[in-house]
């Protein structure tokens, strides 16, 4: 069985749309799958099993990714196409069986508008795949030894970026004498590049003991990491998307960005939001002392189900 999978350029996005695959591969264990993904996402599916080819989009002008991917597909017969983008290519190929999901914005959280457009509910929780070097590299780069906090202090839009003092408060208060993670190691992650480095400057010249992995990882080893994380706590992001898939307990600090749409979803996840209108609050009105008390009582919830 041949599935074409076109999914998100964007890596939380991206993210969301693994627990749809999941399903896909238990129900047809025999099935290959090429995955079309923008250039950014594509190491969220590079160590997914049944992958068979992944074809990465980067946009051009007047629309000609899509020719290119056209040409990179057509001549082979899929049994189905999911194309995620709501583009057209989907009705120019030849397909048993097509799901196109509608484009544009509408209530509702993204999860469920992917799961609806093959039809599943409930909708399949999203996972994170890595492979056994992406493991060994985290297990040497946070060897055992105690509980790690990791903290995401980046975004690819500075509105949604908590201030950096919020994070060192924060810490201090999880990892300092009676908090939830007393005696915690510190990681912090964030992505490559000369912006993301900047925003996770203040924080880490402020942790000096902290774990430095900004722009230190790709995707499959972000995720191997933050699967040995106790709690991750960050901005509303690609890697808070990838942390709760990863079944980590996991806080996404919300204020500007609809958390409605975009909370992180996982076994053990929740947003916390800013105080104001939801979806344009700012990221100043949201205190550290309230994000500790949430991720507080979000590991005492991990750890009761866990004993049950």
């Amino acid at each position: 069985m041949r599935i074409l999978f076109i999914t998100s350029t964007r890596i939380g996005d991206a993210v969301l749309s693994t627990g749809v695959i999941d399903h896909l591969m238990r129900a047809h264990p025999d099935a290959r799958f090429t995955i079309a993904v923008g250039r950014v996402a594509e190491g969220v599916f590079s160590r997914m099993p049944q992958l068979d080819r992944l074809i990465p989009i980067e946009k051009k002008r007047f629309g000609l990714h899509w020719l290119g991917l056209w040409a990179s597909v057509a001549f082979t017969r899929w049994d189905l196409v999911v194309d995620l983008r709501g583009s057209a290519i989907a009705w120019l190929l030849l397909a048993k069986r097509r799901a196109v999901m509608r484009g544009g914005r509408r209530a509702g959280h993204r999860l469920l508008h992917i799961a609806a457009t093959l039809g599943l509910s409930p909708a399949p929780r999203p996972v994170a795949w890595f492979g056994p070097a992406e493991a060994a590299r985290a297990e040497a780069l946070l060897p055992a030894g105690g509980p790690v906090l990791a903290l995401g202090p980046t975004a690819n839009w500075v509105r949604k970026v908590w201030p950096a003092d919020r994070f060192l408060t924060l810490a201090r208060l999880l990892t300092g004498p009676g908090g939830a993670l007393e005696g915690a190691r510190i990681a912090v992650l964030g992505g490559p590049g000369t912006q993301e480095r900047e925003m996770a400057a203040v924080v880490l010249s402020g942790l000096p003991g902290a774990i430095d992995l900004v722009g230190a990882l790709d995707l499959p080893e972000a995720a191997a990491v933050l699967a040995r994380c106790a709690l991750f706590v960050g901005n509303d992001s690609g890697l808070m998307h990838l942390s709760a898939a990863t079944g980590t307990p996991t806080v996404g600090l919300f204020g500007p960005t609809p958390a409605a749409e975009y909370a992180p979803v996982g076994a053990c996840a929740l947003a916390v939001l800013a105080k104001g209108p939801p979806g344009a609050a700012p990221m100043g009105a949201l205190p550290a002392t309230r994000v500790a008390e949430q991720a507080a009582a979000l590991l005492a919830r991990a750890d009761r189900e866990q004993a049950a």
